[in-house]
């Protein structure tokens, strides 16, 4: 829904409110037109139920308000002495309406002096629980919210298995634009394929969907910092297609409400009104090469042939990321095993096959991964083999006695998946650009050459129909050449430069799709190795200098609060 027919839905739900209550304000010593003035009814009303002011606040705010009005229901029926465990049942099944019984049929009196303290030890669990889940939506929605890095795309800089707290409040907090939907819960429910939330996602029904209809236009609190070059981001795919993260096509929507898209973390190289452009897989902005902070680890694959063991050569310096296609020698006896059949049935291990060499060994070859290399405990057969590293690693095992040579890889066949999907960009995911990032306020001059670079923007994200005709561009059925951007974008990349999906494949990032700055690691599990990497415990992710863990402080922190909490309950019951 827009703005104003939001507006006029919560006009009706006040009337609606005033019709159902007006006389319960009169019995609670107020008066009827009390019951029906936006905003000031609901401070009344939290008087009339002996609660605080605030509350007035939390019946606004979207999914919050869905645990309150159940709540308050229930507590209008109370205070007209409506105790019961049935009043309680049929004011939240009757979604409030019950009130309406207790205005105009019931014969009740206000109990002014009542107590707010459930009679049964369950009502006081069900009442902690509700706030607990209320003060956490609260936190988790407009303030801080956890997230765990799920892939490589920042490999060394932000690492699979760190779990992050993400700053909402730095941009600025977006409001929930779903409205109706579980709280923190993301896409689906916690190992199922339901929705969390209501939504149609059909395309063909969702303008006239009244589930769409519950949708909250875009809203954002004020934030003190903007967007910066370089920062880490945390937002939602523009172009999500995924129902799973390996069925990607960027030009298909697998349509959802902007908040409900897949969340990435990804490095935000450009920035509205930037010429970005790659250079053999490096940024560069306006011409010049984009420095990246000192705590990046910008990664990029090498082609390494040894005469060695690459398995050690890669466990020495601890690289983690190999692929290529080559050839290893198996025992027999891990391809009995149905879990390593399995195993190597998987995309672990892709396009494998395995040849019969003797009656001990067989040979395996094909995209190999690291995990297939490490759990077969393979013997080496080729000594070619592709590792990804950062440059100053690539200086230091090129001159490892073992190595014979080692040479960067820069893709340089233009590769149809990537942004903009269209065969007059002959770009390559090292070598892209230049393109213009579009920027708030900011005109473009729109021709048919660079229409497939805008048309997503100004159709999908600007709620614009463009199309071409001929060698003309049509915005809303009038050609139309040039066009003024409605909003912020930024091109967000991963450092794990050759092993990330990002803007070179959906182009750019529009500002409502922004979710916040992830500031702090506060736990970090190496997913391979089943440990706890105590020293990425409590870093931050931005900074200068060396990463430093501030676990200590922190417990020292809670260790003191404990103890101050123990001190002031003794000193209570001393007095």
């Amino acid at each position: 829904m827009s703005g104003s027919q939001w507006i006029l839905f919560l006009l009706i739900i006040q009337v609606i409110h005033g019709l159902g209550t007006w006389k319960l304000y009169i019995k609670a010593g107020h008066k009827a037109w009390e019951a029906f003035v936006p905003v000031y009814n609901a401070v009344i009303l939290m008087k009339i139920i002996n609660r605080p002011w605030w509350w007035t606040i939390l019946l606004f705010l979207p999914i919050v308000n869905l645990i309150m009005l159940p709540v308050v229901w229930v507590e209008t029926a109370r205070s007209f002495g409506k105790n019961s465990t049935l009043d309680t049942f049929l004011a939240i099944i009757s979604l409030g309406f019950y009130n309406f019984y207790l205005n105009y049929f019931a014969d009740v009196n206000y109990v002014e002096n009542r107590d707010l303290i459930s009679g049964s030890s369950a009502g006081d669990w069900i009442s902690s629980i509700l706030f607990a889940i209320v003060a956490a939506t609260i936190v988790h929605t407009y303030v801080m919210q956890p997230f765990v890095i799920p892939s490589s795309s920042l490999e060394k800089t932000l690492l699979v298995g760190d779990f992050l707290f993400v700053s909402k409040f730095h941009y600025g907090a977006r409001v929930p634009m779903t409205t109706v939907g579980l709280p923190m819960v993301h896409d689906s429910i916690p190992k199922t394929k339901i929705k969390s939330y209501v939504f149609n996602d059909k395309y063909e029904e969702r303008k006239t969907s009244w589930k769409n209809k519950l949708q909250l236009p875009y809203m954002r609190l004020p934030g003190f910092q903007n967007i910066k070059r370089n920062d880490i981001v945390v937002f939602n795919q523009p172009a999500d297609t995924l129902l799973d993260m390996n069925d990607f096509t960027p030009d298909r929507n697998y349509y959802k409400p902007i908040d409900k898209k897949t969340n990435l973390v990804k490095r935000c190289v450009g920035i509205p009104g930037d010429q970005l452009e790659l250079k053999e897989g490096h940024v560069f902005i306006n011409g010049t090469k984009n420095v990246l902070p000192d705590r990046a680890r910008l990664q990029f694959f090498y082609n390494v042939k040894t005469k060695g063991d690459i398995r050690q050569l890669f466990n020495k310096y601890e690289i983690t990321e190999t692929s290529g296609y080559e050839t290893y020698y198996i025992e027999n006896k891990y391809l009995k095993d149905p879990k390593i059949k399995d195993f190597i049935n998987t995309n672990n291990a892709i396009d494998l096959k395995v040849v019969s060499r003797d009656s001990l060994k067989s040979e395996v070859s094909g995209k190999i991964t690291q995990r297939f290399f490490n759990r077969l405990k393979m013997s080496v057969a080729k000594t070619n083999y592709i590792g990804n590293m950062t440059e100053e690693l690539a200086i230091k095992v090129a001159k490892d006695p073992s190595v014979i040579s080692l040479e960067k890889v820069n893709s340089e066949t233009p590769d149809t998946r990537l942004f903009p999907q269209d065969s007059e960009f002959t770009f390559t995911a090292d070598n892209f650009g230049p393109i213009y990032i579009p920027k708030k306020g900011e005109s473009l001059d729109l021709t048919i050459k660079n229409y497939p670079l805008y048309k997503r923007v100004i159709g999908e994200y600007e709620r614009n129909t463009i199309t071409s005709r001929g060698n003309q561009v049509l915005i809303n059925g009038e050609v139309a050449t040039s066009y003024t951007f409605k909003q912020d974008y930024y091109w967000m990349m991963g450092d794990n430069r050759q092993n990330s999906i990002d803007s070179r494949y959906w182009g750019f990032v529009p500002f409502d799709h922004v979710v916040g700055k992830p500031v702090l690691v506060w736990m970090s599990i190496d997913t391979i190795k089943k440990k706890i990497r105590w020293n990425r415990l409590f870093t931050t992710v931005h900074g200068t200098g060396k990463i430093k863990s501030y676990i200590i402080p922190v417990l020292l922190l809670i260790g003191g609060l404990i103890a101050f909490n123990r001190f002031r309950k003794r000193k209570k019951k001393t007095v």
